[in-house]
């Protein structure tokens, strides 16, 4: 049962960096066991926090109290920005995290008192440190590190590999509070289920600042929202907290309302009468009412946060093709082999995989920056494609600001253009002439979307394009790829973002590249057998024993059948929607009170319309789900 009591409180600080303003008289409480997702956009002091819990920053006033023994050793732990490194391997990095266990087993390799050695072996007995190599072992395992790779240095992985080892050590741990800042940004979609699981069940008090509503639906019982410098406390997940903050937003707006309306009552009286002897007293008493009060606090409806991608001129499908592709990185041995796939102008496509079996390989090839070492490509002669790199802000000069990097992709434009390119990517005002360096990561990211649209691609192609995004600018994303009239390949462990935008799943693992017939709730269960042994073994016994010549002529079917399933598709969405906006003007002229002010005849003819309307989008909805039924069907 969890203690009531809070471990954790927040009382009244304030925060200032260079000068601004993070929060403000801001308090919270945390209980023992509770896991609280922190929340807020970009740029509120979310990260700010976590350091001041942490004992990293100062407050300005206030005060932070942790309540327990937290002078223990692991009884504090979060991941800090610097990811570790040198001959150490993963396994040893993590083992040492547990600073009680290394030191005991230190102190038994040297004791000569029998006393004192008997104290040392109960207590290592106590903490269980017989089976640590073991839960080390696992937590690696489960963020991606095989027993090969958790014995090697660590100076032989990349940046992304050795922030997942500092995670792996302060989860080993098992801290009395854990915090965690963006856990996932250096993970894959593979191992964020995982860790998503495995923080569900932490049975200790954790802070999580994440922008994965999917996890933050998942893993929290609590939520701390960042907002106007101050912090609001939610029960529950984030569906409940915004529901919640809708009806708070909603309540105080109507309290508002009801009171300017009593103040404007009091004041018209005041305005009236206060110079008239006879009412000179009434007036007073009502001025001194309206001076005693109480002001409502504002109902912050935050900006909505919007992108737009600009539009490409029209190409004939097949913008690419691969026809028994192989390619990788050298003239040795390819990373990808007897691809064959082909991408439409309105694809959305979802690469699934683990870190490391190529699908970054095959983004990449997409983009035009791998050569084939085998195979067929065929490539529109005017297809451009747009390219969003995992690591995108390392390409980016600190010293330039996103003016000065996007006129140079765009010379032959003026300033306001290039200004109103990155407004539509919410980069705004002084951000646009503020150097990179000092730009937070939401905001890198959406300048290399705005540099990315600068040619106005047919093909984008992202590689985790939501790290560091917040939930606001994620959802804004989702909008403006669903209405991006060209071809999407996605890479992300974002599942909403997957989800809500993509169409098509082909899965990169094996050395190959296959159409992955199931959604993500399906991919999560072929993970776990996969996990288990014996994923590879049913992946390779999909073809059915099939020999090659049947497999080329099935596949070449297949790829008929689809293209012409899409197309009927694509004809009975259009005709939805051109029936759907010809019934929503219609709707707009009946809801116009002028309409019934002319003639009857006119008003019948509307309204007949309607009815006429109404029955066709009925039935063209029907055509439209079928034929997307037979494209599902083709494309499996």
């Amino acid at each position: 049962m969890v203690s009531t009591g809070a471990m954790l409180t927040i009382r009244d600080i304030t925060v200032r960096i260079a000068g601004r303003v993070l929060l403000e008289n801001a308090s919270a409480t945390v209980s023992p066991g509770h896991r609280i997702g922190l929340i807020g956009r970009n740029g509120t002091g979310k990260s700010t926090l976590l350091k001041v819990i942490a004992g990293e920053l100062q407050t300005d006033s206030g005060e932070v109290k942790l309540v327990g023994d937290f002078a223990r050793p692991n009884s504090f732990g979060w991941v800090k920005q610097e990811a570790p490194g040198g001959p150490e391997t993963p396994i040893e990095h993590v083992l040492a995290a547990d600073v009680e266990r290394a030191s005991l087993l230190d102190q038994a390799e040297h004791e000569t008192d029998p006393n004192r050695i008997a104290e040392i072996q109960t207590r290592l007995v106590d903490i269980d440190a017989h089976v640590a190599p073991a839960r080390a072992a696992r937590i690696l395992a489960g963020l991606g590190f095989d027993e090969e790779m958790q014995n090697q240095p660590l100076s032989s992985y990349s940046g992304g590999w050795r922030m997942r080892v500092a995670l792996a050590a302060v989860l080993f741990q098992e801290p009395e509070l854990l915090l965690l800042d963006e856990p996932t940004n250096h993970l894959d979609l593979e191992t964020t289920i995982w860790l998503e699981a495995h923080l569900r069940a932490y049975p200790k008090a954790m802070i999580i600042v994440s922008h994965d509503r999917d996890m933050l639906n998942s893993v929290v019982t609590g939520l701390i929202h960042v907002e106007t410098q101050t912090l609001i406390q939610y029960t529950g997940d984030y569906d409940t907290f915004e529901r919640e903050r809708e009806q708070r937003l909603a309540q105080i707006e109507a309290q508002r309302g009801k009171q300017d309306a009593r103040r404007a009552h009091l004041q018209s009286f005041v305005d009236r009468f206060r110079y008239k002897a006879s009412k000179a007293r009434q007036a007073q008493s009502r001025l001194k009412m309206l001076e005693k009060m109480e002001v409502l606090p504002n109902a912050v409806s935050e900006p909505e946060t919007r992108f737009q991608f600009p539009v490409p001129d029209e190409l004939a499908p097949p913008l690419l093709s691969f026809e028994k592709a192989s390619f990788g990185y050298t003239s040795g041995k390819p990373v990808l082999s007897h691809v064959d796939m082909r991408l439409d102008p309105d694809d959305r496509i979802g690469l699934l995989g683990a870190n490391g079996n190529g699908k970054t390989t095959l983004a990449r090839l997409i983009a035009g920056e791998l050569k084939f070492q085998g195979g067929e490509e065929h490539r529109a002669s005017k297809l451009r494609v747009g390219y969003v790199a995992q690591h995108h802000a390392e390409e980016l000069d600190p010293n330039d600001t996103p003016i000065e990097h996007l006129s140079r992709r765009l010379p032959a434009i003026q300033v306001d253009r290039v200004r109103s390119r990155l407004g539509s990517v919410g980069l705004i005002q002084t951000k646009q002439t503020t150097q990179v360096g000092k730009l937070s990561g939401g905001e890198k990211a959406r300048l290399s979307l705005a540099l990315v649209m600068a040619d106005d691609p047919h093909v984008l192609v992202l590689d985790e394009p939501t790290n560091h995004l917040d939930i606001d600018a994620r959802g804004a994303l989702v909008n403006a790829l669903n209405d991006f009239p060209g071809a999407v390949v996605l890479i992300s462990h974002d599942r909403r973002l997957v989800e809500l935008t993509v169409d098509r799943l082909w899965l990169v693992a094996d050395g190959t590249v296959k159409t992955f017939d199931g959604d993500l709730a399906a991919y999560r269960d072929y993970i776990r057998v996969d996990r288990r042994g014996d994923g590879k073994a049913k992946a390779r016994s999909e073809d059915g024993g099939k020999n090659k010549k049947d497999q080329r002529r099935d596949k070449a079917e297949a790829r008929r059948l689809s293209a012409e399933a899409r197309k009927t598709a694509k004809e009975a969405e259009r005709k939805l929607e051109r029936l759907i906006a010809e019934r929503d003007s219609l709707v707009a002229k009946l809801g116009d009170q002028g309409t019934y002010s002319g003639s009857t005849s006119d008003l019948q003819k509307m309204i007949h319309k309607k009815a006429e309307l109404d029955a066709a989008v009925d039935k063209a909805e029907e055509i439209w789900l079928k034929a997307a039924e037979v494209l599902e069907g083709a494309d499996a």
